[in-house]
């Protein structure tokens, strides 16, 4: 493996880990209230229909991407009044929320565009576009010198490699989503708004004795969640790839909560385990139709690699994880 091969894949891991990192912070912030959401895969999946959608129809990737942020937060209203309001089983309304959102995107998309259960493509406004960093090489370098981008890159030198393939060209969502981890970081544990919100996800009953709203807070980690898994679920149609399809998540919110628990509900661990979750599917992207010797690795070994490694990490190399102690749990405030 070259260098530049090595940077290549490093790039990979960016784009891929940015829709987990997003969802696992999501699911950091509702966590850390009390809230249990297993219902990240489907909040991540309205979001994305309804961003490609929008987007489509408006020819703004902007307005996909509100689309999709209102999308992901009404079912997030939906469960926290399932989990808050009416104090249901949180992961029952988890559950419901998939699939509630795997069932309704599809018959929505094929009542509406009629391409079996699909948005059309997505194409020059109504898709988030590589944002070129200066001093780094572009298409608009490459237009100038008449070769192909590629061949520039593989051409310079080892640091402009690195500036012009991994930290250059990426849409403003990734960007936006590793700034969100310093940023929860300090809301979390630098405000009081942060300390409120742990201590309800801990000791509700202090909070409340304090005068503060426990249901408020609640209600803010939920909104939090649904603005981030809507940010998540975009950038996965209008990013990462160009319209919806059918479950088009795959799995993502179920391994960004993997992560999450590997990260032990903290934003620094967990860009870290999102980077390692990414950097798996990168590789098994990367080496499709690997062989080794006489023996050539099917395609659906190499697909299935980052899900059963999150497996075994989880089984064996996270050790004990203690979720916040009120979690999971309605909070009946005592008469």
């Amino acid at each position: 493996m070259d260098f530049l091969t090595l940077v290549q894949i490093l790039d990979s891991t960016l784009r891929l880990a940015t829709p987990l990192l997003l969802a696992c912070l999501a699911g950091l912030f509702s966590e850390r209230s009390g809230i249990f959401d297993i219902g990240l895969e489907g909040k991540m999946l309205i979001a994305a229909f309804a961003s490609a959608a929008f987007a489509f129809v408006s020819g703004s990737v902007w307005v996909g991407l509100l689309a999709g942020i209102v999308a992901s937060m009404l079912l997030s209203a939906v469960h926290g009044l399932a989990s808050i309001t009416f104090r249901g089983n949180q992961l029952i309304s988890g559950v419901a929320i998939n699939f509630l959102a795997a069932g309704l995107t599809v018959v929505i998309a094929q009542s509406w565009f009629a391409q079996g259960g699909r948005t059309p493509s997505l194409a020059g406004d109504a898709r988030f576009s590589g944002w070129e960093l200066p001093f780094a090489i572009g298409p608009s370098d490459a237009a100038a010198a008449g070769r192909p981008l590629s061949e520039l890159i593989a051409q310079a030198g080892p640091v402009q490699q690195v500036w012009s393939e991994l930290v250059s060209g990426h849409s403003i969502l990734v960007y936006v989503a590793l700034l969100a981890v310093p940023a929860t970081w300090w809301v979390l544990y630098r405000t009081r708004f942060g300390l409120r919100l742990r201590a309800v996800g801990e000791n509700p009953e202090a909070v409340d004795t304090a005068g503060i709203s426990v249901i408020g807070l609640r209600y803010a980690a939920v909104v939090i969640c649904g603005v981030l898994c809507g940010l998540a679920g975009a950038y996965l149609a209008t990013a990462l790839q160009a319209g919806f399809v059918k479950d088009m998540t795959a799995g993502r919110g179920y391994i960004a909560l993997a992560a999450l628990i590997f990260s032990k509900w903290r934003p620094w661990y967990a860009l870290g385990a999102c980077l390692l979750f990414g950097l798996l599917q990168a590789v098994a992207l990367r080496y499709q139709g690997l062989r080794l010797g006489e023996v050539t690795i099917p395609v659906q070994v190499m697909d299935s690699l980052p899900y059963v490694l999150t497996v075994i990490i989880l089984a064996g190399f996270v050790g004990r994880a203690i979720p916040p102690k009120a979690g999971g749990a309605p909070y009946v405030k005592e008469r």
